[in-house]
This record gives structure tokens, sequence and C-alpha cells, in this order.
């Protein structure tokens, strides 16, 4: 089979389907933009409680991000505990890493209630260290989450490793049981047909070109512009992530777009998929230009990293096909023989201190900054933001932290800087 520039995952996953000609509501209550994870476990939330929703979607129901990442359902931030309590003091890390582990059950429990066939399974998840002084670390990092957080890690030595990962390069490894992998084209396929179910109204190839405050029969709101006209909502709600554009400049200035790849390889035999991953973990690496790696449910390879920081075109994604496989090889020698067969790219969404954020920003609602944590995260925000909405006072400890912009403003959505935050970054992985 010749290398496909493609996501695999949507070649498993029936997407709902939406009539194009259908026409936009004159008003509703909320405006949804974006139909990822966000968006619509929003929209399905809001419509459960009766509210009238429509989401208004640039492309189709989970073309971003939500479809092309790696279907890893992970626990905890992208910064590590120490740092946050650092940021952020003990209470306040708490119940972030409490919301955390919330996150995942959040995810299996709309699985469970939707009925959503996407091969949701509490395997773990492993990260492995590239380098001693990364894992001497993992001991300290356990220690402080099982007496702040009460929540237990197991810290895999090297000796021990080939009970985790078929490959002899890392130098030991943590393993926490809760976090889970998925299938998320069809995650995101399965909250796109509850949303419908439950009453929501998705609008696809509906681009927002403008929202401006105005009020309609003598209620305040937003006439929000698209694409394929105006339509009025109470509120508005914006889970656009890495894709989020000039229509919302105001959260487009806070928002780094950062490309992320991934490869799969053709079906592997059963014997050499057990070897890769005994256990069947999700795994990633220590490192700040990370690998992130799992065997999907057919016994593929899937393979993903920063092989370019810039958000996919077609020229970023056929250079990170090569990139990943030497990657792969690098880590898995034993897949040096073996062919692969699917090749994409997608966009994250990193704010500047690398934390989700969530709230109001000019009256506007929005959660985003998952930073590749996003399938719970984005799942659980959506479903805290449409209770915030719907005038609840949810528990939720990214609303309200500070979120800052570009230092002196020198960022206006366009992030010319990545190449050297890319260079910063592996610089930081050799010295570390």
């Amino acid at each position: 089979m010749a290398l496909k520039e493609h996501n695999y995952w949507l070649t498993t996953a029936d997407l709902p389907k939406t009539d194009a000609a259908h026409r936009l509501p004159e008003r509703v209550d909320v405006a949804v933009i974006g139909a990822g994870f966000t968006g619509l476990s929003a929209a399905r939330t809001l419509a459960k409680r009766g509210v009238s929703v429509a989401v208004l979607e640039s492309e189709t129901v989970g073309w971003g991000a939500s479809s092309r990442n790696g279907g890893m359902v992970l626990t905890g931030m992208k910064l590590g505990v120490n740092k946050l309590i650092s940021m952020y003091g003990r209470d306040l890390t708490r119940r972030m890493y409490a919301a955390s582990l919330e996150t995942i059950d959040c995810v299996e429990q709309i699985v469970r209630e939707e009925g959503v066939d996407c091969d949701f399974s509490r395997c773990g998840h492993l990260e492995v260290a590239c380098k001693q002084k990364h894992f001497d670390d993992y001991a300290r990092q356990a220690e402080v989450i099982a007496r702040e957080f009460d929540h237990q890690l197991r810290v895999v030595q090297r000796h021990e490793l080939s009970a985790e990962i078929g490959s002899t390069i890392y130098y030991g490894g943590m393993v926490d049981e809760v976090s889970a992998g998925v299938n998320p084209a069809r995650y995101v396929a399965g909250l796109g047909h509850a949303a419908i179910k439950a009453g929501a109204e998705i609008l696809e190839q509906t681009r927002v070109e403008g929202v401006l405050r105005e009020s309609s029969q003598g209620e305040s709101g937003w006439k929000i512009t698209t694409s394929r006209g105006t339509l009025w909502a109470r509120e508005i709600f914006v889970g656009t992530s890495g894709y989020t554009s000039k229509a919302t400049p105001a959260l487009q200035r806070k928002i780094i777009p950062i490309g992320s790849f991934i490869v799969t390889t053709e079906v592997l035999p059963e014997a050499l998929a057990h070897e890769l991953s005994p256990r069947n973990r999700m795994i990633y690496d220590s490192k700040n230009y990370l690998y992130y790696y799992r065997l999907t449910p057919d016994r593929r390879m899937l393979f993903g990293g920063r092989a370019a920081f810039f958000p996919e075109n077609d020229q970023t994604i056929r250079r990170s096909a090569e990139i990943l496989r030497r990657g792969m090889v690098d880590v898995y020698p034993q897949l040096r023989d073996a062919k692969v067969e699917y090749v994409w790219g997608g966009t994250l969404d990193f704010a500047f201190d690398i934390m989700p954020h969530a709230g109001q920003i000019d009256g506007i609602y929005y959660a985003l900054g998952y930073a590749g944590h996003g399938v719970a995260m984005a799942t659980y925000q959506g479903q805290k933001m449409a209770d915030l909405i719907a005038g609840e006072k949810p528990e939720n400890p990214f609303v309200g932290i500070p979120f800052p912009g570009a230092p002196f403003g020198l960022y206006n959505g366009k992030p010319w800087f990545l190449p050297f935050a890319g260079m910063w970054y592996k610089f930081l992985d050799w010295v570390s």
C-alpha cells in the first residue's frame, strides 16, 4: 500500500451527515463556534437542558484536532506538578489535578450513556525517560502527587521496563493506570450524533467571520456574521482551539497554533504488536520536543510528534513522514521493515503559559489551550462551560486564572516565532 497523506482515524468512522442547504436559524439561545470535542460536548449538555443551540463549524464535524490526535485520554496537565504549585499554590493545584482525573470519568460516562463505539479503554499511560536526570525526577513527582493529590503513580525501573515497552533506549518510566485510549474520530462522531439527538443544530461549512454586540427584541446578545448569512444569539461559546480565527481576535492573540504530525504503520503481526507494547499503553517520552505513540485497535503502530512546529500543510506533512519514521525506528528497531501507510497533521493550541483556560473574554464564553491534553479536558470544559452558561456555578478551577498574552503585545495570531521556539525546545532537550 502506498503512503497516504490522509488521517487514518477517519477511515474508521461515520461522521454525522448534515444538510448543507439547511438555512441558518434566525436566533438561538447559544451559538457554539467549533464542532470538535469542546463545542459538541457543550452543545450536547446545553441541548439536554432545553437550550436552543446552533453549532457553527467552518469545515465538518471533528475536522480539526478532535479527529487528528493520537486518541490519548490523559490525566494531568502539560506542566509538572511542582511547577503548577509554584504558579498557583497547593489548594488550586489540588483542584486542578482532581479535575484532570475527573475528565477521564467525564469521557467514559458520555461513551457509556450515548453508546459510542469508539474503543474506549482504561489502558493507562506510560511516560518514558529519555535521560537519567528525567527518570530521577519521576520518584519526586510520584511522591508529591501521592501526598498532595492522593493519586498513585508507579515508577518503573529500567530493568523492569521490558514489561511495559519493547524498547531499550529509555532510562525508566512512570505509569498512570487511570488514563485511557480512544478512537478520536469515532468519539467525536459519537459526540456529534449525541448533540443532534439532544436537539442541537450543527451547521457545517459555516465559517464565522465576525461577531458584534447587538440587541434583539429587547434582549442583549450577539449578531454573528458567517459565510452563509447571519444569526443572532443570546450567548456565544468558542471552542476552536488551534483553529481560533480573527473572528474572535482577543482569543486568537492568546493562543499559539502548533503543528503535530502522525504516521501509522501497516497492521502488525500480533506477536510483534505485543512485543512493542505488552500492556497496550498510551506512551509518550519526557522531552519537550516529544514523541507519543500507541497501538491502534487494529494493531498498527501510531507514532506522532512535533516533526514541524508550523501547522499542517502539504509541505510539513510530507516532510514529517520521514522524520517520524526515523524517530519510530530509533525507538523500535523492530519496525525497520514495517511499511508506513498513513501520515497526517493537525494543529494543537498552546497558551503562553501552557495551561488550559476557560471563562469569558469581552462577554464571550470560551474554553481552549489544551496543549496536547485535549481529548479529556476539552470534553470536560465543554460540559462545565455549558453548565455555567445555563446559570449554574460549577466547580471549574481553570476559570479565572491569569490568561497571559505575548510579552509587549508582539503577537497578532500569526505565530512568526515558531521556528525559534522549536530551536529553543530542542536546545532545552539537549542540555536538560
